[in-house]
């Protein structure tokens, strides 16, 4: 566990000082977080895991590369509309590999604005009120091919 703990740590470390667009700019806005950050080697790994890349995949509700709920959809469209912003997701947009990691982008700015990974991993998984237990051989799958991209 202190292993994890530190593996954690060290990208917390190297990713918080990459700057990238935020969710915002991702999701039509045109501005930017004011807290940039690079999301990309954790969407990585959750595509590997969830689908190995496969943006045809398809499991029960969840569908595409990052395997994307209609409610996940649902609740990126109340965002944009709670930002006014006109832009909607379709429940056919979750084949998109650049959609669907606008749409991640989106949630993790609106639901992590701090950039926790571990939070962004386990969500991912378990949703908003999510349970450690639960999403523990997530997270730690998700941790292991971000390792791996190294």
């Amino acid at each position: 566990m202190i292993k994890l703990f530190r593996v954690v740590l060290f990208i917390v470390c190297v990713l918080g000082t990459s700057p990238v667009m935020g969710a915002d700019a991702a999701a039509g806005s045109g501005a930017a977080q004011t807290e940039n950050f690079d999301w990309e080697p954790v969407i990585k790994a959750i595509v590997q895991v969830e689908s190995e890349g496969n943006t045809r995949a398809v499991k029960g509700n969840s569908c595409g590369a990052m395997q994307i709920t209609p409610i996940l959809v649902a609740e990126c469209n109340n965002i944009l509309k709670k930002r006014k912003i006109k832009k909607r997701y379709t429940l056919r947009d979750r084949f998109s590999l650049e959609k669907s990691k606008e749409m991640f982008l989106l949630m993790q700015s609106h639901f992590n604005p701090l950039n926790d990974i571990e939070k962004a991993i386990r969500s991912w998984n378990g949703g908003n009120k999510y349970s450690v237990k639960r999403t523990q051989r997530y997270f730690e799958k998700v941790m292991k091919c971000i390792q791996s991209q190294k």
